[in-house]
């Protein structure tokens, strides 16, 4: 049976999503927690829409997970609970504070939480010269001393929406495609608190590619970069060192959105199937 579990975690002391041994990660802990509810002899293995980088928080993280039918059903107890209602609450009684399963469900027939998923929207927050620096918020939002051009940076960000080869902005993994649809980079100001915020939305992203995309805006915010140098950067095709990659900890991954379920089969398909920016 597969399940599908959306969940979210603060990020700051997790060494990102994927298990590795002898540190702390999403993967390790949760795949722990599902291993002791569920009884199972091996441990339970995820598979994760995205795999956040150490630091990186997440709202809406969806991962599945294939488990045994008998052991899934058994999870109630003698209770009148539903087997999803029964392990929502139960993995709560196992997890650290730091993660929070929201909902646990069957998965249709098709799912997979990689690659069924049609887009990821991040937030980035960034706390400039002119903006509240809220200590309350000092693990998810990263502070500059000085003021930020909203207008300029959400320019700069406009002109790399679209289909095209973000290698500038990635890091390179053997026979790993860095073609990237980006459906929408947006900036704005909060008007309460002066935070400034990234909405940044792909089909995927490639490692790093978020925390380089807004570090190569921000020197436009800054002055520092007129708007078209992010767009040059990106045609470029390599990685320049004057793109700064960003602190992890102002990130956060905010929704997963998947097609209908009669699509989800169809959208894996051709979601592992590899592209190029033509």
């Amino acid at each position: 049976m597969r399940l599908r579990l959306d969940l979210g975690y603060d990020g700051t002391d997790f060494s990102g999503w994927a298990a590795q041994p002898g540190r702390r990660t999403v993967e390790g802990v949760l795949s722990d927690a599902l291993t002791t509810l569920l009884r199972s002899p091996d441990p339970v293995r995820l598979t994760v829409a995205g795999r956040t980088d150490a630091g990186v928080h997440a709202r809406g993280q969806v991962a599945h997970a294939d488990v045994d039918d008998t052991a899934y059903l058994a999870v109630p107890g003698r209770s009148d609970r539903s087997p999803e209602q029964a392990a929502t609450t139960r993995l709560a009684g196992i997890l650290p504070a730091d993660i929070v399963v929201h909902r646990v469900c069957r998965a249709p027939d098709g799912f997979d939480a990689r690659f069924s998923a049609t887009s990821r929207r991040y937030r980035y927050r960034i706390a400039d010269a002119t903006a509240v620096h809220d200590p309350l918020r000092r693990r998810d939002t990263v502070w500059l001393r000085d003021p930020l051009d909203v207008v300029a940076m959400d320019a700069a960000a406009g002109q790399l929406l679209g289909l095209g080869d973000f290698a500038a902005f990635c890091k390179r993994r053997e026979g790993a495609t860095t073609v990237r649809t980006l459906l929408g980079f947006t900036w704005t100001r909060d008007a309460a608190s002066g935070v400034v915020e990234a909405s940044v939305v792909a089909d995927a992203f490639c490692h790093s590619m978020v925390r380089a995309l807004v570090g190569a805006v921000v020197p436009v915010g800054l002055g520092r970069a007129n708007r078209e140098w992010p767009r040059r950067v990106q045609l470029a095709a390599v990685r320049d060192p004057h793109v700064k990659v960003m602190p992890a900890h102002g990130l956060s991954l905010e929704e997963v959105t998947y097609p209908h379920d009669d699509l989800l089969a169809e959208r894996a398909r051709i979601a592992r199937s590899r592209r190029d920016a033509s």
